[in-house]
């Protein structure tokens, strides 16, 4: 973090990293919606099936708990939920109570979700090309956004119960 120069007021929007982050957020989403559509994906579905396609890729037949998934995008369950329930009657996963613990629920990828990655192969560069911005760059990005959310992961930004006050 670089130090704040007297006359820069530190509450000042444009000096928020937050507000810079929630604003890329929306923007970069906006990028994505109508290359998604197609494929009948919101953003967050997307997410749901990039954990789903990369455990595919080393455990084929062996499906991801809810509980995992929900660990992977950094999302509690409650939300999770719904948006599996949406995939599912979309035909593209497939969910069921794990026989050896009735509590897990175990999400898979059904014919139709596996080859629907074909088509989500064309969307990183179709994202790349409406951004303009550099492969580097984004990687450089990417990185920083990952030491950011590490730190505030550490700094017990999720801790459930947790008030943040």
């Amino acid at each position: 973090m670089t130090v704040v120069e007297a006359d820069t007021d530190p509450l000042a929007l444009e000096q928020q990293v937050c507000f810079a982050l929630a604003i890329t957020n929306r923007a970069v989403q906006a990028v994505y919606r109508p290359l998604l559509d197609p494929l009948g994906l919101t953003h967050p579905q997307y997410l749901v099936m990039l954990a789903l396609w990369d455990n595919h890729k080393t455990n084929t037949d062996r499906p991801l708990s809810v509980k995992a998934i929900a660990t992977a995008l950094q999302m509690d369950s409650a939300t999770l939920s719904p948006m599996l329930k949406r995939l599912e009657a979309l035909g593209l996963i497939t969910r069921a109570r794990n026989a050896a613990d009735e509590r897990t629920t175990d999400v898979g990828l059904t014919k139709a979700g596996i080859q629907l990655r074909r088509r989500a192969l064309k969307i990183p560069p179709a994202v790349v090309e409406r951004l303009g911005v550099g492969l580097d760059e984004l990687d450089r990005l990417r990185d920083v956004l990952t030491r950011v959310n590490a730190a505030a992961l550490a700094a017990g930004a999720l801790d459930e119960g947790k008030d943040p006050r």
